[in-house]
């Protein structure tokens, strides 16, 4: 968990953003963003799937990319 030590002439300003900044680089904003809304397992399913055709496009692209090249 984040947290900042401050001492008395620090401005809010500048001890709101060292916080800030403390908890972007603990990707805190991000885990809590994701766990906000249940993913059923249908959807999770269909996320499987999309990203594994993404990475056979990809390997499929940069194969084509290689053999171009010869």
């Amino acid at each position: 968990m984040p947290g900042i030590k401050l001492s008395q002439r620090d401005a809010f300003d500048d001890a709101y953003r060292k916080f800030k900044r403390q908890c972007d680089r603990n990707l805190i904003v991000t885990e809590a963003r994701a766990r906000q809304h249940y993913e059923t397992p249908t959807e999770a399913r269909k996320k499987e799937k999309i990203a594994t055709r993404k990475k056979i496009l990809k390997k499929l692209y940069m194969l084509r990319r290689y053999e171009a090249r010869l």
